[in-house]
């Protein structure tokens, strides 16, 4: 049997990356999915992959297998999508789906084989504040909601196992894609700072620091939740 890892999908910038630095730093290996290449951290492997190629999953899911034990998965990539309803058409979900709704279903599949095996895992599904509503969101958001929705099926199907399943729901993060379309002095962003309760936009790491509690070996009796990490924006507004 070999050493256990974390798999998580994405882990090349933002969000991903951050997650995959936090778990590399409490000890435990990590193998991150992404097409992009990831520089070199210590106790990291990279596999280049297309996760909208579906069949190419469990070719991949395999070899981690064969390798290490796993035990744990992030469902980080994803894609967002900005039209309103009146602009959205039936290819703006073919765009949306295959990477945000069934690449993390299929790579759930083949890491639950690996973490029935070993007695336990944790999962955790990335999704977004918009499920709670926001403007010219209708694809991403239904794909974000239905990650959400998932999570609830997967936690009852596989809480037997030992396996949990949760969601982290982020808020306006300042990822380097973020900080490219929302530059820091813009008044966009400052309407968008106005909103939060807690004055400032999160930190990728603000999102890996929740997905690290519920990937705990301890963390095992909390399954099917949502956690909002939206410094406030899920509860209200502060006026």
């Amino acid at each position: 049997m070999g050493e256990q890892c974390v798999v998580v999908t994405g882990g090349s910038s933002g969000i991903g990356r951050a997650c995959v630095e936090a778990v590399a730093a409490s000890g435990v290996k990590v193998v991150s999915l992404d097409r992009k290449p990831l520089a070199d951290l210590p106790g990291v492997t990279f596999h280049e992959i297309d996760l909208c190629d579906h069949g190419s999953i469990q070719g991949v899911f395999a070899n981690i297998a064969a390798a290490f034990e796993i035990v744990g998965l992030v469902n980080n990539a994803g894609m967002s999508l900005s039209k309103s309803l009146s602009e959205t058409e039936p290819e703006d979900f073919a765009k949306v789906v295959p990477l945000n709704l069934v690449a993390p279903a299929i790579c759930a599949k083949f890491a639950v084989e690996s973490m029935k095996r070993a007695g336990w895992g944790r999962i955790v599904n990335i999704s977004s504040r918009v499920i709670l509503g926001k403007e010219l969101r209708t694809a991403y958001a239904g794909t974000k909601g239905g990650i959400a929705a998932m999570t609830k099926v997967w936690a009852l199907e596989l809480a037997e196992h030992g396996i949990t399943v949760n969601t982290v729901a982020p808020g306006p993060i300042a990822t380097e894609l973020f900080k490219e379309v929302n530059p820091a002095d813009s008044p966009k962003t400052q309407k968008i700072i106005e909103g939060v309760p807690v004055k400032r936009l999160g930190e990728p790491e603000d999102i890996a620091n929740a997905v690290t509690f519920f990937l705990k070996k301890d963390s095992g009796f909390v399954t099917g939740q949502t956690l909002f990490v939206c410094g406030g924006m899920s509860v209200g507004c502060v006026e």
